[in-house]
């Protein structure tokens, strides 16, 4: 049983995440079943892809004990505090908050739920996110406790989950769908990553992971299907050296089915609005 104080304290944090997470327009969660299918690409990716389209754009790395933002984006800054205010790294014009800024590189997070859960409150109350368009908030996979957290603190108005075309991660990533329209998030779609490598020599297609499996469980599962993303060897090596692929090679096929995605997002959010308007 909680005390009275503490029930008081809870009501003051949920009442400063509320006030704070209102000045963000947009919410965005991006799930995985299981790990290893790229979220955290596609969620770095989608940010700089929607700031390129001149929305200012944030990116909250949720994964408490295997947060890899700041890798992906080149940042390895100490995070600073203004007025008991914690101020996001802003690189390449995106705003950014990682656990990673606020440890040594190779500690490990040895931490239980609740603690992992508090930090994540602390993210969403006391960051000085400013008034944003989109937050996208990457997600650590499958369903614990940091993403109840999430779910429901943050009040996300979409989630996007990532799968492979193969068999296994497509079943996780139907228990990743069933979490999500459980916890009552509005908009559920689903994105196919590594979705097929084109051979740099001859141009061949080769379907390391199977193909097609994204759209006929989007279709199966009655939520919105995003499109296809293909391996990209350049978008890996680019990830290890802290550069997002969108930003540094338009004209690869890994960059235009990425703003294929943004542009469906910002279309489904502005259906999303206008429906509500009307």
């Amino acid at each position: 049983m909680l005390t009275e104080e503490q029930k008081k304290k809870m009501e003051l944090e949920d009442k400063k995440i509320t006030e704070n997470i209102h000045h963000i327009k947009h919410r965005i969660v991006v799930f995985s079943g299981k790990g290893g299918v790229g979220k955290t690409t596609v969620s770095v990716n989608l940010a700089y892809g929607l700031h390129i389209n001149g929305y200012k754009t944030g990116i909250l790395d949720a994964d408490v004990t295997g947060p890899n933002v700041p890798k992906m984006i080149g940042v390895s800054d100490e995070l600073h505090i203004e007025d008991n205010r914690i101020i996001p790294q802003e690189v390449n014009g995106v705003k950014v908050i990682s656990m990673a800024n606020m440890l040594p590189p190779d500690q490990a997070v040895i931490w239980r739920g609740p603690m992992r859960s508090k930090l994540l409150n602390q993210f969403l109350g006391d960051v000085e996110w400013g008034n944003l368009d989109y937050l996208i908030a990457d997600l650590p996979p499958g369903t614990g406790d940091e993403i109840l957290t999430m779910t429901q603190k943050m009040e996300p108005e979409m989630a996007i989950v990532v799968t492979t075309p193969q068999e296994v991660s497509l079943i996780d990533s139907a228990r990743a769908i069933d979490m999500a329209k459980k916890m009552n998030i509005p908009h559920i779609t689903l994105i196919e990553n590594m979705s097929g490598l084109i051979c740099p020599e001859c141009g061949h297609r080769i379907d390391l992971f199977g193909s097609g499996g994204g759209q006929k469980q989007a279709e199966k599962m009655d939520v919105d299907f995003l499109g296809e993303i293909p391996i990209n060897i350049q978008a890996r090596q680019l990830a290890d050296e802290g550069k997002p692929v969108i930003l540094e090679n338009a004209k690869s096929d890994i960059s235009i089915a990425l703003m294929g995605i943004v542009k469906k997002i910002d279309d489904l959010v502005r259906k999303e609005n206008e429906s509500v308007v009307v």
